[in-house]
């Protein structure tokens, strides 16, 4: 485990004066009533009317990046920038046509969908029938039967679930047989059905083999964990979210920055970082250099799967005139990475990305503590922290478990939202093992140990951080978002300078900003961002 030796850079594809006509467009400009005012005010030209289709585009995109090897995305590159990234329409279609890829055709969208109500309870019980498959969305019906069964589904995994602490295990195996027959009474393709079956399942893994004696979830290779985490991405808003979030904050964070660096804590297949490259183009005065040090698992097949996403983003930021290096370092756990592995300058403005990582560092070692550290002594000037909203790490497994079911109905109720059948049923999977991790395991093994952003403002002013208000521009950005990509009942809220992105009532996950300061000065009050 170590850094890569090897790293990765990208020098601008035109010169100054070709990279001023790429920050500014040539076109008359448009009737501001055209121009969606959201996008306007991030540097981008879309008018309102093409929102839903530059958004398929961008999804679009997307895929192609994850999928093209550095071979094919090489061909976006030329000695001169042919298009105008402010123009976003046009600019993803010139990238599309040059992969010689087809847009998706645009799909009509029913303007008359009703709003969706929430149920009053913590979790629905109702049957989840599947809607009709015609142009109306009809009220579902379900009987006395069905609630009763569903109530009593609930009830009896809570009964479970409370055996299981006091240790009778016998009566928790006999309690499995009846869940097992009130699951083959409801359905178990959506709501109460689904997320029950995910809880049967994880119970009778820890019933059946002691999570301090052995292991009971089976580890993914990182193919099979980066393809899951992909399909979650494309089915529902969260990563998302995520991504836009952070991304302005970090933009705003490297104003008047001529050398940054970013540091992601897991860089996956790296689809956080194009839209970042892109508006670091449009920069007035210019785009600074830009460093991005990617945190990954090794390899077990022997490809360097870090750098063979460096190579895809350096391409991609040569397409746009930013000058780019990439580092990769390769670590099964966070907690592995130390400091000089990411070769930082003084130099340079670091960005700490971490989104939804955090939370694997509270176990037994508290790790956490020492990875804080460190990360405060590289003095960044912007920590990026997106978590899940919800307590998971409680001592107590009755408490852990209730506190679970709850926030997982709602989050498969959110999904049942989402149309992309195909990506929802592996971002299901997604999500199962979340809460196989969080039911089965216990001691290291139990790395889901999610907590509400309370606890995280807390422990990381604890730490010497400061919160940075996310401003309106995040907030901005973030409904937009919901506007091209999500169903009704999404809601993004403001949280004393956090953002949080739940489905209608319910916070699911948290968006906060912070910022090193001397111990000392700990204790001052938040730093706001400009709107």
């Amino acid at each position: 485990m170590g850094p890569y030796d090897s790293s990765i850079s990208a020098a601008a594809g035109c010169s100054s004066s070709s990279s001023s006509a790429c920050s500014s467009s040539t076109k008359p400009p448009q009737p501001p009533d055209q121009m969606d005012h959201l996008l306007a005010g991030a540097g981008y030209k879309v008018r309102s009317n093409d929102l839903h289709q530059v958004a398929e585009r961008l999804e679009h995109l997307e895929n192609v990046m994850v999928k093209s090897s550095p071979v094919e995305i090489s061909e976006l590159v030329h000695d001169a920038v042919h298009y105008n990234p402010t123009d976003l329409a046009s600019w993803v279609d010139s990238l599309l046509t040059e992969l010689n890829t087809n847009p998706p055709v645009p799909v009509a969208v029913p303007t008359d969908i009703p709003d969706l109500h929430p149920f009053p309870a913590n979790i629905n019980v109702y049957s989840n029938n599947p809607p009709p498959l015609n142009n109306e969305f009809s009220q579902q019906v379900t009987t006395p039967l069905e609630e009763d069964v569903s109530i009593r589904l609930v009830h009896v995994l809570m009964t479970c679930a409370e055996a299981v602490q006091r240790g009778d295990l016998p009566l928790a195996s006999l309690l499995i047989d009846d869940l097992q027959t009130l699951l083959g009474r409801v359905n178990s393709g959506c709501g109460i059905g689904k997320v029950g079956s995910f809880f049967i399942d994880a119970l009778s893994r820890r019933i059946v083999n002691s999570p301090q004696n052995s292991v009971v979830q089976e580890e993914l290779s990182a193919y099979e964990n980066e393809m899951l985490y992909h399909h979650y991405y494309e089915a529902c808003p969260y990563l998302k979210f995520a991504h836009f979030t952070a991304n302005q904050a970090i933009l705003e964070a490297f104003d008047g920055q001529d050398c940054v660096h970013v540091i992601d804590f897991n860089l996956m297949q790296g689809l956080q970082w194009p839209a970042l490259i892109q508006a670091l183009a449009l920069r007035p005065g210019g785009p600074p250099l830009l460093r991005l040090t990617g945190i990954g698992p090794p390899s077990p097949d022997g490809r360097d799967s870090l750098r063979e996403i460096g190579l895809k983003l350096a391409e991609l930021a040569r397409s746009v005139n930013v000058r780019f290096a990439f580092r990769g370092v390769a670590a099964s756990r966070l907690e592995d990475v130390k400091s000089w592995m990411l070769q930082v300058s003084p130099k340079e403005a670091i960005a700490i990305n971490s989104i939804m990582q955090l939370h694997k560092l509270l176990g037994p070692s508290q790790s956490i503590d020492v990875v804080l550290e460190w990360i405060h002594d590289l003095n960044p000037r912007i920590l990026m922290v997106v978590e899940q909203d919800s307590n998971h790490n409680q001592s107590q497994f009755l408490d852990r478990f209730t506190e679970a079911l709850y926030y997982y109905s709602t989050m498969f109720d959110s999904l049942d939202a989402c149309t992309s059948q195909p990506e929802k049923t592996l971002a299901e999977l997604y999500i199962q093992r979340e809460i196989c991790n969080v039911v089965c395991c216990e001691g290291l093994a139990r790395v889901e140990r999610h907590e509400l952003l309370v606890t995280w403002r807390d422990r990381l002013r604890n730490a010497g951080f400061v919160p940075l208000h996310l401003g309106s521009n995040a907030f901005k950005q973030a409904r937009m978002l919901l506007t091209l990509f999500s169903a009704d009942g999404y809601c993004i809220e403001e949280n004393e300078g956090c953002l949080t992105l739940g489905w209608h009532s319910r916070p699911l996950i948290a968006a906060s900003a912070w910022q090193a300061v001397p111990k000392s000065s700990a204790a001052m009050g938040p730093i706001n961002r400009p709107s």
